[in-house]
């Protein structure tokens, strides 16, 4: 059944001029004309037309619904769904942190700008942030593009819906971190040898192992008497020298740890340095309190 433009207002409720818009706009398809130009609707128009409505009605703009054409409407309140609990994630956040502002007498710039970076730091935002620090920090070498890419969603974690100050400060921190250029061309520096030859990664990780297990093994506090024949050992074992091992560690970005710190206090869990983290500490208090020793 054919409907002209006044009829199809009738039936569906939505205004002529409205009706006109979406044609216009590519939201409701394109109608046939007649010979003088009158457009021509059809019932595959109607029903169109009144899931658009509905769409709107739920709070899609224009523009999405234009994107997601005529797909089912359960898949299209499923991505509607999806949207509103992001919203409302993000609300949530506003309110705690609202609600902490509020709580002090003299609210401060830092309160201001904890609700700033809320505001402009959503989903989109985020997984734009995580994705140049990838590509930049990965630097052309691709198995380090490919780990990092992996580590992607673990660098920074979801904020709880509620979040307290502690938490709150460390994500603001934390994306303030991974936009550091400096940050960045620090960690791919440093790691340009390690991860440029596939069999030097490989050697690595035995010597890194050997040392880990070295220093494990022994249980003694890097300061005491005992570590030297321990830091004697590591060095045999890793092939360096104390003043090359000085000079890495000198050359070391903290940051580095400082990042999944921060990590564990959005997390709400106690950072958990990893073996290797553990002992290249140990082996750096070792050196630095026994300088002189002879390698």
């Amino acid at each position: 059944m054919n409907y002209s433009i006044g009829r199809l207002a009738e039936l569906t409720g939505v205004s002529v001029k409205t009706i006109r818009f979406y044609s216009d706009e590519g939201v409701l398809p394109a109608p046939e004309r007649t010979a003088s130009g009158y457009r021509r609707y059809t019932d595959d128009h109607r029903a169109h037309l009144e899931l658009v409505r509905t769409m709107r009605e739920i709070g899609l703009d224009l523009a999405t619904i234009r994107s997601l054409g005529r797909r089912p409407l359960k898949e299209v309140l499923a991505l509607h769904l999806r949207a509103v609990e992001t919203q409302l994630t993000a609300l949530q956040r506003t309110r705690t942190v609202l609600r902490a502002t509020l709580d002090r007498d003299d609210p401060t710039d830092a309160d201001l700008r904890r609700l700033h970076a809320l505001g402009r730091l959503g989903r989109a935002e985020q997984a734009m942030l995580l994705d140049s620090f990838v590509d930049q920090v990965g630097g052309g070498i691709e198995a380090r593009h490919q780990w990092l890419a992996n580590m992607r969603d673990c660098m920074l974690p979801e904020l709880p819906a509620e979040p307290t100050t502690a938490q709150l400060d460390a994500w603001l921190e934390l994306t303030t971190l991974l936009a550091d250029d400096d940050f960045r061309d620090n960690l791919r520096r440093s790691s340009d040898d390690f991860w440029a030859e596939p069999s030097a990664l490989d050697a690595w990780r035995q010597t890194t192992a050997a040392m880990v297990d070295e220093i494990g093994r022994a249980g003694v506090a890097p300061d005491s008497p005992e570590a030297a024949s321990v830091l004697a050992r590591v060095l045999e074992l890793t092939g360096q020298t104390r003043e090359e091992w000085l000079r890495v560690f000198d050359e070391h970005d903290p940051r580095a740890e400082r990042l999944w710190r921060l990590v564990a206090i959005v997390r709400g869990t106690e950072y958990q340095p990893p073996a290797v983290a553990t002992a290249y500490a140990w082996l750096e208090q070792a050196l630095r309190h026994s300088p002189g020793e002879p390698d």
